[in-house]
């Protein structure tokens, strides 16, 4: 059975934009479509509504799947589209869905529509914890934001797809997001530019514990031994790969310029219900422009 990429919606502005990349990427990748919302205590599809006051949450509830669900239908014919109502709380629920999709979707930033649901913290901890890729997108970003304007700097469509972004903290395991970037560049037909970032040990001398002072060959030469196995398994991308000497947040925003999306890694957290996602991903997803992927290191 095919694993869905899955939305989840709450009214805001970001995840408009959000489900309307989720339907994009489904499209790419030829894989059914999953919106959900999700609020603990409303009543489910068909109750009577007790009190008055959970009246017009149910309300707006339902438009936002029913109106999304239309909208995506007419707009990605091809797309298998579902939606469902989920009376949980929003990170718990999320987190769920996570375990059996492909990726899951969220809005970045947003304000939380009517209720609030994934605003700030609550998406920063679905990021933290999730099982599956979790992809941030921000209001605004539409189907044309994701191409390389034209020659004369017109916006379009028709162009080729914007370069593909990853970021490697090589002291992980960079597996997971090597093949989340891999295959979002070759569902694309788009290059993949991997940054590394790099700084002198913070000793005397600027030395390892070899005694050895690390070189921007030593650099190149450890990404490019990370890169050979992928680059041998997609030989039809086109790959450009930099060890850059600096802090990773400067590396990692100056890398995303102009990218159509930017893949990032974070630590496994195996237990607690945090939102820390690491202090480069945390400002990456505030301030890049293009939509964020963050994947589990292993």
């Amino acid at each position: 059975m095919l694993r869905s990429i899955v939305v989840g919606l709450d009214g805001s502005h970001e995840s408009v934009a959000a489900a309307d990349w989720a339907a994009r990427e489904a499209l790419r990748r030829g894989l059914p479509l999953r919106m959900v919302h999700a609020e603990e205590g409303l009543p489910g599809t068909g109750e009577p509504v007790s009190l008055p006051e959970l009246s017009a949450p149910q309300y707006w509830a339902r438009r936002i799947l029913r109106g999304t669900e239309s909208r995506l239908r007419q707009r990605y014919p091809q797309v298998p589209v579902t939606a469902e109502q989920i009376h949980r709380s929003p990170v718990p629920a999320l987190l769920a869905e996570a375990e059996a999709a492909e990726l899951l979707v969220l809005g970045s930033q947003g304000f939380g529509g009517f209720s609030g649901l994934l605003a700030g913290s609550v998406a920063m901890a679905v990021v933290a914890h999730a099982a599956a890729p979790v992809v941030l997108v921000r209001a605004g970003f539409d189907a044309v934001a994701e191409h390389v304007p034209e020659g004369a700097g017109a916006a379009s469509a028709s162009t080729p797809y914007r370069p593909v972004v990853a970021a490697l903290d090589l002291s992980h395991a960079c597996d997971s997001v090597l093949s989340f970037a891999f295959e979002a560049a070759r569902h694309r037909a788009a290059p993949l530019h991997v940054v590394h970032a790099w700084r002198l040990p913070n000793t005397r001398g600027g030395t390892d514990g070899q005694g050895h002072v690390p070189t921007q060959r030593d650099a190149e030469w450890v990404l490019g031994s990370v890169l050979e196995p992928w680059r041998d398994k997609y030989s039809g991308l086109t790959v450009h790969a930099a060890a850059d000497q600096g802090r990773p947040v400067h590396v990692v925003l100056h890398a995303a310029r102009g990218a159509g999306l930017l893949v990032l890694g974070r630590q496994v957290r195996h237990g607690g219900v945090g939102a820390h996602v690491g202090r480069v991903a945390h400002i990456a997803i505030r301030q890049v422009s293009c939509p964020v992927a963050v994947a589990a290191h292993g």
